[in-house]
């Protein structure tokens, strides 16, 4: 890069909180800053953490976050000052404004100004209650400082012909879902569920597998299969991988009702074969970013206020 990393200054803003705050990137994991930086700007639904304490995430369009190197890992993100800015191998940027449960391993990549970090956790707590509660969906925009918001979605390449008609087919997909809830995934949620999985018209159980499956799949096994790929995994175990992996998770998500996810992986099986190096990477790529844009709409559905009878007790003895 021409330009210091730390003389670049994205913002983060939520329009729909009227708040904007500024982060300094800094240099340590230029690879991953330059990654964020190249990729801008863009916007996404932003989430929040469920188990792990104040920290906001979204997916980032950014298929390289999945495979790029890091060069610094703070060992506990609970540790990171308030205000850390982190790109993540799960495809997300992510913001610490507060206290962390989780003892984590994160690659920082920059911080909030001081100045913004009243307005900060004053984001936090609006997406918490919008993720937890209210269900209102609040887009992030992240952009460099002083610059146009703006949006896309990137295509990556295959030789392949259907290879090259699959990626297409998926970023089709994606660019419809990745600001606006799934048509699928909606209708779950309202009950509409046409296999008619969930025992005895129930809704909540098929929400929870829907819910823990897709987000293994994104992160784990496709995440996974990147890497496998560009560490130079030999081609014969990659499309054996690939076949444990992908293909019994997708087809019951199918059966619960993300149709699309199994077309495509059924797709992918079929021509898995006849792929070389390149061509695979591309396909999982554009798949991991697909599914983890379902893994995010997933988080942001899902009734988590249905379980907000239970309340976690100190056990006897604790202090």
């Amino acid at each position: 890069m021409s330009e210091k990393l730390s003389e670049r200054q994205i913002e983060i803003s939520w329009p729909d909180l009227g708040i904007t705050v500024t982060a300094d990137l800094d240099d340590r994991n230029p690879a991953l800053a330059d990654a964020l930086w190249e990729s801008l700007p863009y916007q996404s639904l932003q989430g929040h953490a469920l188990i792990a304490g104040e920290h906001l995430y979204h997916v980032a369009p950014i298929p390289t976050l999945l495979h790029t190197p890091h060069a610094t890992r703070i060992a506990d993100r609970r540790e990171a000052p308030d205000g850390t800015v982190f790109c993540s191998g799960l495809q997300h940027l992510g913001i610490k404004y507060g206290t962390l449960t989780e003892p984590m391993p994160a690659t920082p990549v920059g911080q909030i100004r001081e100045a913004d970090m009243p307005a900060l956790r004053e984001a936090g707590a609006a997406i918490w209650d919008a993720v937890y509660s209210t269900k209102k969906q609040i887009l992030a925009e992240v952009r460099r400082a002083g610059e146009q918001g703006g949006h896309r979605i990137p295509m990556l390449r295959a030789t392949n012909a259907d290879a090259a008609r699959l990626i297409a087919d998926i970023l089709t997909e994606t660019e419809k879902i990745w600001l606006a809830p799934p048509v699928e995934l909606e209708g779950l949620h309202q009950g509409v569920i046409p296999s008619q999985a969930g025992n005895f018209g129930t809704v909540l159980p098929t929400l929870l597998f829907v819910n823990g499956e897709t987000r293994p799949l994104g992160y784990a096994a496709y995440g996974g299969l990147v890497r496998a790929a560009v560490q130079d995994m030999p081609m014969a175990s990659l499309v054996h991988m690939t076949r444990l992996l992908v293909g019994v998770p997708a087809e019951f998500l199918g059966y619960c009702g993300l149709e699309k996810l199994w077309a495509f992986t059924q797709r992918f099986l079929d021509v898995l074969d006849s792929l070389d190096r390149g061509d695979f990477y591309a396909v999982t790529s554009q798949m991991a970013l697909y599914i983890n844009c379902l893994g995010g709409w997933n988080l942001q559905l899902y009734p988590w206020g249905t379980g907000d009878h239970l309340r976690q007790q100190v056990a006897a003895g604790v202090a």
